[in-house]
This record gives structure tokens, C-alpha cells and sequence, in this order.
């Protein structure tokens, strides 16, 4: 018998924590370390995210080690991300020896006994180009994150405005850049099994924000070349791709819930599209629903990461 779902956003984003993990690329992360290395007398380093759901970054940043000191701004537009991320990193600070602290609404601090690790976090609830908009060019950050993220915006007109936002020794981390695929296996209909994906590539293209194209199904590869036009220089890249796949009967962690997400979300995008039989359509989402309930769907997507800085000639002061 299926399980009945309510799809909570802030729990997609805890499911996909452990998803995510395995996924990125621990090369390009390697680079980003290195590079954050030259700013060790800039205590703490100046950190922005952009998208920064529930915290889980945060979290990642600790766990390896990347920074261990730094004034974090988490920038999100979903309010309910912000609300769920004191409760969450609240618990993730008592598994892991640290306190956390509440400074003012959503201003809080993360430290350890010996504040060896302490991190100031600010949590802004508002739109990116609102955002950007407000700062003016005012302040500047040491590094710049968005996991997840430049998927989902018209990356060749974001990008000159998050470069404003850096540093003139600052880095860029972009990581889990979609590049078109989506895969399900095993297989129902490999003919409409394409068609399937071919159209949930097609609305990632197709998607506009207040009238604006917000998207690219194959925005890992063009960040090559949107990097460079943008002036950033990129230092490293490499795939990063969501495989997910049960072992022993069971998914771990809560990646059931985060492949029914996904299905979810490729139902609610398709459910209505004309080159799509409704009742065909509806039988493929049970399926895939079904196979989940028994621990046989394996889901892949190929991602890519990137890390980078301003281009020399590019420098902001």
C-alpha cells in the first residue's frame, strides 16, 4: 500500500542533506579549501549564500572543516526555510558538541566550548535581486555559495550581478549545477520514459519568473562559458551527480522521502501538458510512487561544480 505524503519543502531540503554529500565533488571542494587558506589573517571570513535553505551548508562547512570562523549571511526568500533552520541547526549544534546562540531575530551564533569554531549567522528573508538591489555595491564578501541554485535564474544576466557581490580575493562556490539528465530506472516504457524527461527538461527552459526566463536544463555546461563572460575565472570544476539507489531493501536516511519529492515535483510540472496522455501519464507517476515504496527505483541526475575567483583583470577594489 503507498504512504500518503505531505510535500514539505523544508523537508525535501533535510532529505536531500545526505543525498547532496555524496554528491559533491570533493576535488573542487579541495580547491575552494586551498583558496579560502590566503585568507586566513581576514578573521572571520565574510560569507554570503544565496538560497540557503534550512542551514544545511552551514552545517557541511563545519562538518569539513572548510572555515571555522566566519560572519555568514544565509540569504533565502522562502520564509518557512528561515523558520526551520534555528530548530534544525539548534539539534545539529547538540549532536556536535557546539552551542548555538540567538543574537536578535534571525541572528544567531554557532560556537564551540573553546570558540575555536564560531560562526555569526544572519538569515535574510528576501529576494536575490531585491537584495542586490538594496546593497548597492555597499558590501563585499570573501566567498560567495550557491548550491542548487543558478539552475532555477537566467544565469547570463545573474551572474555580472553576483560578481559585484565579491571580494577582490574573493572565491565563488556554485555547486549542484543541473546538466540534463534525469534518470529513472528500471526502465517502465523506455519510449515514454524519454518523452517524459525530454518535457521536464523542456519546462526547466521554458520557466519564467515575473515574466522572466528563470532556468536552464543544461546549466552546467553553459557556466563555462557564462563563468568567463561574466569576468570569473574558474579554478576547478567536476560532476557532481544525485545517485540515489537502495542497499539492502531500504533507502538510507530519509531518501525516500526526497525521490518521492522529486516525483512529485515532475508531476506537478507535467500533469497537465498537452503532448502527455493524462491517464498514460498518471499510471507512469504510480509506478514510479510504487517503486519507491518497495526500494527499487534508482534516480540519477548529472550536476556540475564549480569554483573560481574575479578574473585578474576584473579585480573590484
Amino acid at each position: 500500500m503507498q504512504t500518503s505524503f505531505e510535500y514539505s519543502f523544508p523537508r525535501y531540503l533535510e532529505a536531500k542533506k545526505s543525498v547532496d554529500d555524496r554528491a559533491l565533488n570533493r576535488q573542487v571542494w579541495e580547491i575552494l579549501a586551498k583558496q579560502l587558506r590566503t585568507l586566513s589573517d581576514r578573521k572571520p571570513i565574510r560569507v554570503l549564500e544565496i538560497g540557503a535553505g534550512i542551514g544545511s551548508m552551514i552545517e557541511r562547512i563545519l562538518e569539513w572543516n572548510l572555515i571555522r570562523r566566519a560572519s555568514y549571511s544565509a540569504l533565502d526568500s522562502l520564509v518557512e526555510n528561515a523558520d526551520a533552520a534555528f530548530p534544525r541547526l539548534s539539534q545539529w549544534a547538540a549532536r556536535h558538541n557546539m552551542s548555538i546562540l540567538t543574537k536578535a531575530a534571525y541572528q544567531w551564533q554557532l560556537a564551540d566550548a573553546n570558540q575555536k569554531k564560531k560562526i555569526d549567522i544572519q538569515y535574510l528573508n528576501e529576494d536575490l535581486f531585491a537584495f542586490i538591489q538594496r546593497q548597492d555595491g555597499e558590501q563585499k564578501w570573501d566567498l560567495l555559495l550557491a548550491h542548487a541554485f543558478l539552475d532555477l535564474v537566467d544565469i547570463p544576466s545573474t551572474l555580472p550581478l553576483l560578481k559585484n557581490l565579491l571580494s577582490s580575493e574573493g572565491s565563488f562556490y556554485f555547486s549542484l549545477n543541473f546538466d540534463g539528465a534525469t534518470i529513472f530506472e528500471p526502465a517502465i516504457d523506455p519510449a515514454f520514459d524519454s518523452l517524459v524527461e525530454t518535457l521536464y527538461h523542456r519546462s526547466m527552459d521554458e520557466r519564467l519568473i515575473q515574466g522572466k526566463a528563470s532556468g536552464d536544463s543544461q546549466a552546467g555546461r553553459h557556466l563555462f562559458r557564462n563563468l568567463e563572460q561574466a569576468g570569473l575565472t574558474i579554478t576547478g570544476a567536476g560532476a557532481s551527480d544525485w545517485v540515489v539507489f537502495p542497499a539492502n531493501g531500504a533507502y538510507p536516511y530519509d531518501e525516500a522521502y526526497f525521490l518521492h519529492f522529486i516525483v512529485h515535483t515532475l508531476h506537478q510540472e507535467l500533469r497537465n501538458h498537452p503532448e502527455l496522455e493524462a491517464h498514460r501519464f498518471e499510471a507512469w507517476i504510480s509506478k514510479r510512487r510504487q517503486q519507491i515504496e518497495a526500494a527499487e527505483l534508482v534516480y540519477i541526475a548529472h550536476q556540475l561544480d564549480f569554483v573560481g575567483k574575479l578574473s585578474p583583470d576584473k579585480n573590484q577594489c
